[in-house]
């Protein structure tokens, strides 16, 4: 394996991206952006580059932390080089060299379920995805006439996207190029949205068309506080005399169903059409510890302290070869958690145990779900009565990721 060189693989991987369906012949220009923007690793088959995985830094926000992150944003396979095992490799190499690099955390979007827990990651929570009429938006909001926005608008909306409400489990990308190369994949894309007194973009959707009469789908909305959404909203309702439906992903802290006039009718009767309105659920993220350390000491418990033995296992470290460096994070471990909280080299005698992976012990740190429902469907094992104390203990918001990679 090596790292991408523009100059001797740009053909050869942009043909990749093309044979997996994620380009077409005139996104040329929006591939060399991502792959400028990102650390991508390859490896050749016959002497030809046929497998690569993008990563790109970042942040992740735990609860108004914010904490090293790297995203990977693109794990692909030629048509001549599948099931060598190669995309394996190359991802389980990614993430070391992120650990290397300082990430805390390391998350991606999965193409299945079990592919990426063969490294360690753990499914995040749902995305709820509300497709619905924007003229049954019960959004009462005047709003101002918005500005446009397209590509050549990037860099204001990537500035705007950092500086977005966050929420627990909230992740920012840091490249300007991967927001600029989101504006130009799509042929139908387009941006609605404010600006201050100073000039400053402040809050926009970017969305791409459908047709006459949608579906739109509201690619990311950024906004600073709900006002701002509020009026984002009235905007795309706006849009309802002409545009029959649009697809928009259900913010944290918020039922959108909550806005909508009529949502089960409105289900019904638009079912197995073009315009199918409803909501749906999907967990399409996961994301995996890579620094024990950093990632206990975020947490800061109220009026509680709780100590116990951590039988971690990683199945990274079977994948890494004999490389060396970081290896993943298999051990025992005594982890305090409290108002200040830590870990340990080795266990502490007299503390309940928990045995855990590293996939199921990374979605208990984020709150993706609670001890106990973990022992049920995930590989974690503890007695009930820690299992209970866990639950009591972090009790964390749902995260939500809020930026697709």
């Amino acid at each position: 394996m090596r790292l991408y060189d523009a100059e001797r693989d740009g053909d050869g991987c942009f043909r990749i991206f093309r044979e997996v369906g994620w380009a077409e012949p005139d996104s040329r220009e929006a591939f060399d952006m991502v792959l400028g923007a990102s650390r991508v690793l390859v490896e050749d088959v016959n002497g030809a580059a046929e497998c690569m995985v993008l990563s790109v830094p970042g942040l992740i926000d735990y609860l108004g932390q914010r904490l090293p992150f790297w995203g990977i944003n693109g794990v692909t396979t030629s048509r001549v080089a599948r099931k060598l095992g190669l995309a394996q490799q190359l991802t389980a190499e990614t993430v070391a060299r992120a650990a290397e690099d300082g990430a805390a955390v390391v998350g991606l979007g999965m193409f299945e379920q079990g592919f990426y827990n063969q490294l360690g990651f753990g499914v995040g929570s749902y995305h709820h995805q509300v497709a619905c009429d924007p003229a049954e938006l019960v959004v009462a909001r005047r709003f101002a006439a918005p500005v446009r926005l397209d590509h050549s608008s990037a860099h204001e909306m990537h500035q705007a996207r950092l500086k977005r409400m966050h929420w627990h489990g909230m992740v920012d990308i840091l490249p300007e190029g991967v927001t600029e190369a989101d504006t130009r994949f799509a042929k139908n894309a387009f941006g609605l949205g404010y600006r201050d007194a100073t000039g400053e973009l402040t809050h926009y959707v970017w969305c791409n068309a459908n047709g006459e009469h949608g579906p739109y789908d509201v690619w990311w909305m950024v906004y600073r506080d709900w006002d701002q959404f509020m009026e984002l909203l009235a905007l795309l309702k706006a849009l309802g005399d002409q545009v029959h439906t649009i697809r928009i992903g259900e913010p944290p802290m918020l039922q959108l169903q909550d806005l909508l006039r009529k949502p089960f009718k409105t289900e019904r009767t638009r079912r197995r059409s073009e315009h199918e309105a409803g909501i749906d659920a999907a967990a399409w993220w996961q994301i995996r510890i890579c620094d024990l350390h950093a990632c206990i000491e975020a947490v800061h418990l109220r009026g509680t302290t709780l100590r116990f033995v951590l039988e971690l296992e990683d199945p990274i470290e079977s994948k890494l070869g004999d490389r060396a460096g970081w290896r993943g994070l298999g051990g025992v471990y005594t982890v305090t958690l409290g108002a200040e909280s830590g870990v340990e080299a080795g266990g502490a005698a007299g503390l309940p145990a928990m045995r855990a992976t590293v996939n199921a012990f990374s979605r208990l740190w984020l709150g993706v779900r609670p001890a106990t429902g973990l022992a049920v469907t995930d590989d974690l094992d503890a007695s009930p009565e820690l299992l209970v104390k866990l639950d009591d203990a972090l009790r964390l918001p749902m995260p939500q990721i809020d930026w697709n990679f």
